[in-house]
C-alpha cells in the first residue's frame, strides 16, 4: 500500500472521500461485475434513463405549477382562452407553456419521457418474461418489476390529472366512477379522494403530493431494490460458448459499459429532447378548463392506461347486478377486474411454472422463445388481449378513419377480446415449434448453400455448409420441458391437486422439439463427409 501523499487537487479529494466512506471498496466490487452484449439487455437502461430524465424535468416544473383549485379569470398571452374561468393549476399550466421561457419544451419532454419510460418497461419485462429469466433466484425481482410498472402507471396518471383541463378532468371523472361502483365503500373512497363530491376541492393538491412524492419515492427506492438484486443475483445471458450457469459472458461495468451507458443516456435525452422539440403533445389549450358538463369526441388517454379505458367501452350496458340489495356494476367494474387478472397472472407465473415443471433449481441461462413454445404463445395471446382493449379506447376514432359505425367497430373488438387471443396462441405455437424443427435441421444438416452436386449414380443433391461452433451452440444448447405425469405423494395416493397439476403440465409440455444430441450430430457429420468423400472420389476418377 502506498503512503504518498497526492499532489493534486482531484488526488487529494480522492483521497479525503476514500478515508471517509471507503468508497474504493464499492467501486472495485460494483466495477467487477459482468453485463451481457445482447442488445435486449439495454431496454432496462432505456427505462432507467427515462427515469432519470423525468425526475430532472419534473423537478424543473414543480418551480412554477400551482397545485390549487382556487377560481380566477385567465389574462395570459393566449388570447382565444382571455377572461374564462378556470382553476389556478390550469392557469399555471398555461403559464409553463406561454410565459415561462422553455417552458412547453420542458412539459413535452417530461411528458414524452413518461410515455418512453413505460413503453421500455413494459417491452423490459415482456423480454424477461419470454426468456424466463423470472424464475429462480429472480422471482422476487420479478414481482418488484410488476410493482414498478403498477406505480409507473400510477404516476403517468396522477401527472396526466394535474392540468385540471377538460382531458385529465373527464379521465378523473372514470376514476370516480370506477371508485364509486365498488361496494360498501366505494362511495366513502371517493369523498375522501375528492373532498368531497366530485370534482371536490382538494383532487389536484392530492395529486400532486402523490406525484411529486409519494409515487417518485415508492419509485426510486424499488427501482433501487431492482438494481441491487441485479448485481447479487447477477444477470442471465443467452446460451453461447462459454456460458454456463455459474458464469456471466459479457463485459465488466468499468470502464466498458459504464462508458457505453453514459453515451446511451445521452442519446436516449437527445432524442427526447428531439421529439419534444418537433411534436406537440398534450395541448391543454386545446381542450380548455375542466367542467363536468361537456365531454370531448376522440379523446384517450395515454397508452399505458388506456386499456383500462378500452374495457370500459367494450363491455355491455348490462353487467349490473344486485346482491343482498347492494349494486354490482361490472360494466364499470371491469377495469378492476382486467387490471387484477393481468397483474395478479404475472405475480403468480414463476411460481405457476415452477409448480408445473417441479422445477425449483437456479436458472442463469435466459431460453429463446420459441423453445419453449407453451409459454411464448400466452405471452403472444397476453399480447393480443391487452391490444385488443388499447384499440377500443380509440374505437370512436378508428371509425370516423375507417368510415365504420362504432356499433360495428365495437362488435368486431368485442369479438377480438375473446377469439384474438386464442388464435395468437395456436399460431404462435405452431410457429415456435416449426422454427424449433427447423433450427434442428439446420444443427444436423447445415445451411443450403445453394450449390448442387451429382452423385455417380446420377441424382442430384444441394450441398449443405456445417455451422461454425458458435451457431451450433445457439442452435442446440437448451432444455426442452419435459412434461411430468402425476406421481404418488407419501401416502401412496396421488392427490387432485396433482392430477391438476399433471393436467395442465400436459397441456402446456406435451408438445415438445428435443434438442439435437452428440450422437444424432456425430452420425449426420458422418454422414456428410462420407457422402462428400464419394463425391469426391468420384470426381477424382472422372478427371
Amino acid at each position: 500500500m502506498s503512503t504518498t501523499e497526492p499532489t493534486t487537487a482531484v488526488g487529494k479529494v480522492a483521497l479525503f472521500t476514500e478515508n471517509r466512506v471507503g468508497a474504493s471498496k464499492l467501486v472495485r466490487e460494483f466495477g467487477r461485475k459482468i453485463f451481457p452484449q445482447h442488445w435486449s439487455f439495454m431496454l432496462g437502461e432505456v427505462a432507467l434513463y427515462s427515469f432519470i430524465v423525468l425526475l430532472l424535468t419534473g423537478t424543473f416544473l414543480t418551480f412554477w405549477f400551482h397545485p390549487a383549485m382556487g377560481e380566477l379569470h385567465y389574462e395570459g398571452p393566449y388570447v382565444p382562452l382571455k377572461g374564462v374561468e378556470m382553476s389556478e393549476a390550469y392557469a399555471s399550466t398555461l403559464a409553463i407553456s406561454f410565459e415561462i421561457r422553455g417552458g412547453l419544451f420542458i412539459r413535452q419532454m417530461h411528458h414524452w419521457a413518461a410515455l418512453l419510460f413505460m413503453a421500455a418497461l413494459s417491452i423490459h419485462a415482456l423480454r424477461v418474461f419470454f426468456t424466463g429469466s423470472y424464475r429462480r433466484p429472480r422471482e422476487i425481482n420479478w414481482l418488484i418489476g410488476i410493482a414498478l410498472v403498477a406505480l409507473g402507471m400510477g404516476a403517468g396518471f396522477t401527472g396526466y390529472s394535474l392540468p385540471d383541463d377538460l382531458l385529465s378532468g373527464n379521465g378523473l371523472r372514470i376514476i370516480d366512477g370506477i371508485l364509486k361502483a365498488i361496494p360498501l365503500v366505494g362511495t366513502y373512497i371517493s369523498f375522501f379522494l375528492f373532498g368531497g363530491e366530485f370534482p371536490g376541492i382538494d383532487i389536484v393538491s392530492r395529486l400532486y403530493s402523490l406525484h411529486i412524492m409519494i409515487i417518485p419515492a415508492l419509485l426510486i427506492a424499488a427501482i433501487a431494490v431492482h438494481m441491487m438484486f441485479v448485481v447479487v443475483h447477477k444477470h442471465t445471458h443467452y446460451a453461447q460458448q462459454g456460458a454456463t450457469e455459474g458464469n456471466v459472458v459479457g463485459e465488466p461495468v468499468l470502464p466498458t459499459f459504464a462508458a457505453k451507458g453514459g453515451g446511451f443516456f445521452f442519446m436516449i435525452f437527445g432524442l427526447l429532447a428531439l421529439i419534444s422539440g418537433f411534436f406537440t403533445i398534450n395541448p391543454i389549450w386545446n381542450y380548455g378548463p375542466y367542467d363536468p358538463s361537456p365531454v370531448s369526441a376522440g379523446t384517450q388517454p395515454d397508452w399505458y392506461i388506456g386499456w383500462m379505458d378500452g374495457v370500459l367501452r367494450l363491455m355491455p350496458g348490462w353487467g349490473e347486478f344486485y346482491i343482498a340489495g347492494y349494486p354490482i356494476s361490472m360494466n364499470i367494474l371491469v377495469a378492476v377486474l382486467a387490471a387484477g387478472v393481468l397483474f395478479g397472472a404475472m405475480a403468480i407465473w414463476p411460481f405457476f411454472e415452477a409448480w408445473l415443471l417441479k422445477d425449483y433449481r437456479e436458472h442463469h441461462i435466459a431460453d429463446r422463445p420459441r423453445n419453449n413454445p407453451t409459454r411464448t404463445a400466452i405471452g403472444v395471446a397476453a399480447i393480443v388481449w391487452y391490444c385488443t382493449m388499447w384499440a377500443a379506447a380509440s374505437g370512436d376514432l378508428i371509425a370516423v378513419f375507417f368510415h365504420m359505425s362504432l356499433n360495428d367497430t365495437i362488435y368486431i373488438l368485442r369479438t377480438l377480446f375473446f377469439v384474438g387471443p386464442v388464435v395468437a396462441f395456436i399460431v404462435t405455437k405452431r410457429i415456435a415449434i416449426g422454427l424449433q424443427r427447423k433450427d434442428r435441421e439446420i444443427a444436423l444438416h447445415g445451411f443450403e448453400s445453394g450449390e448442387i452436386v451429382r452423385y455417380p449414380n446420377g441424382a442430384f443433391e444441394e450441398r449443405h455448409k456445417e455451422l461454425d461452433s458458435a451457431k451450433l451452440w445457439k442452435l442446440t444448447a437448451f432444455e426442452a420441458p419435459e412434461y411430468i405425469p402425476a406421481v404418488t405423494g407419501p401416502d401412496g395416493q396421488v392427490s387432485k391437486s396433482e392430477k391438476r397439476r399433471a393436467a395442465i403440465a400436459k397441456f402446456f409440455y406435451q408438445d415438445r422439439v428435443l434438442p439435437v444430441s452428440k450422437a444424432e450430430l456425430d452420425a449426420a457429420h458422418h454422414a456428410h463427409h462420407g457422402v462428400e468423400g464419394d463425391d469426391h472420389a468420384a470426381l477424382a476418377d472422372k478427371h
